[in-house]
């Protein structure tokens, strides 16, 4: 069966993000373990490396948002590739800890070319306000980056070294990733239009101030939130009485979470106006730590807060494209971008200094209390878009 040109765009950005996220972000998953027994580099100079590339991405993610809008993504993504898989190559080859961190620096430009963001302002960039439902099935393939990179990785560990892996996928990238988009995304991206100046429209990005602080400071903590409790969560577990192995089990529910929220927010055809996506994704990551705090079944807790998570992915694509002019998707996903990926990069050790002064105990009322902060800025950019009546069938 010959797919259509649509889904042939997105079954090759899918697979782009299953290999780009597998090989950067969720990378030291399993090689920051040998990367650290061969080199002697302490535990924190190893990890140093992925907030390194998240920094760069949040500080590059800007100029990336106004290339696509200028120009479509697919050169953009075949930059981010490349830089991808020569910090990778870089990577690989490195014998000193400055040259490891370059190595990451320059991953995390290409990061800022080659993962969600980029992809999803290419998808709106090519079908404006259309591209909803793509996004949500993008969203579907990259849920399963860690699931198919992760055994890859420690098979190719196995097999060549750490090095070897870094070399691996660097030609994957080069090899895979580089031809798909080159060769499937458009080469003429389609001709803007700019939005007629009706109040009842979305507006222009130069009159967007509440609505992108909104989802700016949203996405900004929900990224910290989510990043100190993905590299804390056996710390906080354990503290609160779990054996190792439960708390390892009980982690693992919260991947199936994320994919079983993207699935049913995909079965409902994009029938709904994505502000509630963004309540039900921030709502449910609030109850989840409310559900810890609580001591109610830990399972329960954690499949609520994967859900959540699992639906911001969407809500984060796809409210843009519902809220703001659609000439203006790109760049604003740039702008976007920017917050949130910093402050992915700053949360991991400020959860450290956080448990170390003041325990795990603490910490879990402090992920609390900030799953608060994108809840209100939902509820207040809901108001503000039925103010404007933006939304229809509330």
């Amino acid at each position: 069966m010959i797919l259509s040109q649509r889904s042939q765009v997105i079954s090759a950005l899918g697979i782009v993000m299953i290999l780009t996220w597998g090989s950067s972000f969720y990378l030291l998953a399993v090689l920051a373990e040998p990367i650290r027994l061969e080199t002697g580099w302490g535990a924190g100079a190893v990890t140093a490396g992925v907030s390194l590339a998240l920094l760069a991405s949040g500080l590059a993610s800007g100029w990336v948002g106004r290339l696509i809008q200028r120009d479509g993504g697919r050169r953009v993504l075949a930059g981010g590739i490349t830089l991808i898989a020569a910090g990778l190559v870089l990577l690989g080859l490195s014998r000193s800890l400055p040259v490891y961190l370059v190595a990451w620096a320059v991953i995390g430009l290409g990061m800022a070319g080659a993962l969600y963001d980029a992809a999803f302002s290419t998808l709106g960039r090519i079908y404006g306000r259309e591209a909803r439902s793509a996004i949500t099935t993008l969203t579907l393939w990259g849920g399963f980056a860690s699931t198919v990179c992760w055994p890859v990785s420690a098979f190719l560990v196995e097999l060549v070294g750490w090095r070897g892996t870094c070399f691996a996928y660097a030609a994957l990238n080069l090899g895979v990733c580089l031809p798909l988009c080159w060769i499937v995304l458009p080469r003429v991206p389609p001709v803007l239009t700019v939005a007629t100046p009706d109040p009842a429209l979305p507006v222009p990005a130069s009159q967007y101030g509440l609505r992108f602080w909104c989802l700016a400071i949203a996405g900004a903590m929900l990224a910290m939130v989510s990043s100190i409790w993905s590299v804390h969560l056996i710390t906080i577990m354990t503290a609160q009485g779990y054996a190792l192995a439960a708390a390892v089990a009980l982690g693992t529910l919260i991947g199936p979470a994320q994919v079983g929220a993207r699935v049913l927010e995909m079965m409902g055809r994009g029938r709904h106006h994505p502000i509630w996506t963004m309540m039900a994704s921030t709502g449910l990551v609030l109850l989840g730590f409310l559900g810890l705090v609580l001591e109610i079944p830990a399972s329960a807790a954690l499949v609520a807060y994967g859900a959540g998570n699992g639906l911001w992915s969407i809500a984060r694509g796809a409210l843009p494209l519902s809220i703001f002019a659609p000439e203006d998707y790109a760049l604003i996903m740039g702008r976007l971008a920017g917050p949130v990926l910093v402050a992915s990069a700053v949360a991991p050790l400020l959860g450290a200094l956080l448990i170390q002064h003041y325990g795990a105990a603490a910490m879990l009322w402090v992920l609390m209390m900030g799953a608060v902060v994108p809840v209100a800025a939902a509820v207040i950019l809901y108001w503000d878009i039925l103010r404007d009546r933006q939304i229809h069938s509330l």
